[in-house]
């Protein structure tokens, strides 16, 4: 007797279901493309696409990078842009990655666009012993005037990338670039966790619009 029966295959995972159960680090060069892009076109579909994309990207400098990408064809105003934005944002987001801090202010041209920021916005910098900054991260966000911090906050990626030190660092959204008592405080706090921990807590910098204030510039770290 002849069997009539099929199997039903399930369609394979597409790039955004893997990425979802996998991790943004999952796709390739190519497939990170095809989640930027989100579709193809008529006449390419999005593999292809990405693939043109990808070539035109590793084919020459950022200074052109729209108009190189608007000449593939399907690609207009939209797409480029969406292309050469994200590019820039991570350029930007990784453009301190092992640079080398020799003194505490160098920080600042890595932190000052949180001085746009409406709310306070508490950062901190973590090095490693040759004073190479291994990361940057927002640890906390408060309202128009303070933002509330503890130190297990502060420290609990710093210890776990193994940093030598760390830089923290707040915009005043309003106001003069100058600390207040409760400022004080916490970076006394700061101070006291980071010798338990053997970390060197190397300054504390408050950014606004106009400039910045460094506590170990104006050595209110001695208390510590």
């Amino acid at each position: 007797m002849k069997n009539n029966s099929f199997k039903i295959t399930k369609p394979k995972p597409d790039i955004r279901e893997l990425t979802l159960n996998n991790g943004i680090s999952y796709p390739s060069d190519e497939e990170l493309l095809m989640l930027i892009l989100n579709k193809g076109t008529k006449k390419l579909p999005i593999e292809k696409l990405a693939e043109k994309v990808l070539s035109v990207i590793d084919g020459g400098s950022k200074d052109n990078l729209v108009a190189r990408l608007k000449s593939i064809e399907g690609v207009g105003d939209t797409k480029a842009l969406t292309v050469a934005a994200a590019l820039e944002l991570g350029r930007r987001r990784n453009s301190y990655l092992q640079a080398v801090i020799e003194k505490p202010s160098d920080i600042v041209p890595y932190v000052k666009h949180f001085a746009m920021e409406q709310t306070e916005h508490f950062v901190c910098a973590s090095l490693n012993g040759a004073r190479e900054l291994l990361n940057i991260r927002v640890v906390s966000i408060g309202t128009v005037s303070r933002t509330l911090i503890h130190p297990r906050e502060i420290f609990a990626d710093p210890v776990a990338e193994h940093a030598s030190g760390i830089i923290c660092c707040h915009n005043h959204p309003f106001g003069p670039c100058l600390p207040s008592n409760a400022d004080k405080e916490s970076t006394e706090a700061l101070l006291k966790a980071a010798k338990v921990l053997g970390i060197s807590f190397l300054d504390h910098i408050i950014i606004n619009k106009a400039g910045y204030f460094s506590f170990l510039e104006h050595g209110l770290l001695e208390f510590a």
